[in-house]
């Protein structure tokens, strides 16, 4: 059986869509530590980030380049920070978060409970400035 991360990159499981393409998919975090973090995943089940061949490695971090620059543009934050944790779910995954203090990616802190409708507002806003 397909992982939860494969299940919402095939449209299984319902998420907030950012981008995606042939090989990529970006949705908003459904416990974001912060506003706008999100999750850039290969739509291939890889589960170690550095499992990934040369070339595929490279264009994840591209897609993932596009994304936050479009949540900077929507979110106002001083960067968009990056982690790379992955022990959490066992399919490769960048977490991409708005950053106005070092605490905004503290990954032990409580996280959000963000209202459907603002989710949904949200993708929709940072979906339509990723370039």
């Amino acid at each position: 059986m397909a992982g939860i991360f494969a299940r919402i990159a095939s449209g299984e499981i319902p998420s907030y869509k950012i981008a995606e393409d042939e090989r990529f998919f970006a949705f908003l975090d459904i416990n974001p530590l912060v506003k706008g973090h999100t999750l850039v995943i290969p739509k291939q089940e890889i589960d170690y980030l550095f499992d990934m061949d040369e070339e595929m490695h490279k264009d994840i971090w591209q897609f993932a380049m596009k994304v936050a620059k479009a949540i900077k543009t929507v979110i106002p934050c001083i960067k968009v920070g990056v982690a790379v944790v992955g022990l959490e779910v066992p399919h490769a995954h960048i977490h991409l978060v708005p950053l106005n203090t070092m605490d905004d990616i503290n990954f032990s802190r409580p996280k959000l409970t963000l209202p459907a409708d603002e989710m949904k507002l949200l993708a929709a806003e940072i979906a339509a400035a990723v370039k």
